[in-house]
């Protein structure tokens, strides 16, 4: 049995799950309202604040998406009660970022400013000119509008320069002077 499948889901107070006929679900929070239609083969039964998912039998595909199930639905509700959010560092000469209006503007060492608009359930933050953070209620758009920012200048592992994750560590090479 998936031992992360066949844990429990507590649903804090004030969260409100709804699961629809073939397993579309609903949950809604104090910072918003997740939808998502989920495999139709899982089961998913509330008992009271307590949600759990439950597999019909043990073939590979099912036990493959026990444990997903039951992830997806889990990162629903820490959406809606608490949300995600993905730290990102700008390291190199002159590089820098800022947030005008709804729009993040970056200067990346191109001959151009580079912008990219904030979305509706995107929001970013820029504490101070090196560091940009987004936050939002869905995982799965966070990261990837936070891959999508660091692909617009990702770190290249000679000086380090580029955007980085804030956890990223980026192994750097010696150039060709160090090959003597």
């Amino acid at each position: 049995m998936s031992r992360i499948g066949r844990a429990p889901i507590t649903v804090p107070a004030g969260v409100e799950i709804k699961v629809d006929e073939h397993n579309h679900i609903t949950v809604k929070g104090p910072k918003g309202t997740l939808e998502r239609d989920l495999t139709p083969q899982m089961k998913l039964e509330l008992d009271g604040g307590v949600l759990h998912v439950t597999r019909p039998d043990d073939s590979k595909e099912n036990r493959s998406l026990h444990g997903l199930t039951r992830t997806l639905v889990d990162n629903m509700v820490v959406g809606v009660t608490h949300g995600f959010e993905k730290k990102l560092e700008i390291n190199g000469v002159g590089y820098r970022a800022a947030k005008e209006g709804k729009n993040l503007v970056m200067n990346l060492g191109y001959s151009h400013q580079i912008i990219v608009p904030e979305t509706e359930d995107i929001q970013i933050d820029v504490p101070d000119a090196n560091h940009i953070v987004i936050k939002g209620i869905d995982k799965q758009k966070v990261g990837q509008f936070a891959a999508e920012v660091r692909g617009k200048r990702p770190p290249e592992p000679y000086k380090g320069k580029g955007i980085k994750y804030d956890y990223e560590v980026v192994r750097r090479k010696e150039g060709k002077t160090g090959a003597k």
